[in-house]
């Protein structure tokens, strides 16, 4: 049976993405989004747990983070876990988890100069992503049509 490793993230980044352009011409961009709950515990106390996810993106979306993305600013993830073990310089045994996005949408917020715009780009096997302004413009035919009054 085969598995499903996905990961979906709402989250704000933490630091401008590190991008590093490798002599094979590829390009990887790197950062974290903090994604936060809020809760109230049994004392009547608001908490807030804030989780840090590493984000690994390559190439086109790499090229696209490097330009538009700012600490500060609202992104969805969509990827997958990669899980890295290896030795520190004392010789400890150490494990390393990223999200590998593959798909990623600019949501704006605190930093943004887009923040008005929803710009989406989806990775795929061409060497420059598809840039896609998401829109709430009116179907095309009547087959897009619905009938739900919300």
């Amino acid at each position: 049976m085969a598995g499903v490793n996905k990961v979906i993230l709402i989250g704000n980044l933490g630091s401008d993405p590190e991008v590093r352009h490798l002599s094979s011409g590829s390009v990887v961009a790197n950062f974290n989004i903090a994604t936060s709950e809020s809760y109230t515990n049994k004392n009547g106390e608001k908490v807030t747990q804030t989780e840090w996810h590493r984000i690994e993106l390559w190439d086109g979306l790499a090229k696209v983070a490097e330009q538009y993305l700012k600490k500060g600013q609202t992104v969805y993830v969509e990827g997958k876990l990669k899980t890295e073990n290896w030795q520190d310089s004392d010789g400890n045994n150490r494990t390393t988890t990223r999200i590998r996005g593959l798909n990623l949408t600019m949501l704006g917020g605190k930093g943004s100069e887009h923040s008005g715009d929803n710009n989406e780009t989806q990775q795929n096997d061409e060497p420059a992503p598809q840039v896609k302004p998401t829109s709430s413009a009116a179907p095309q035919t009547d087959d897009e049509v619905d009938d739900l009054p919300f």
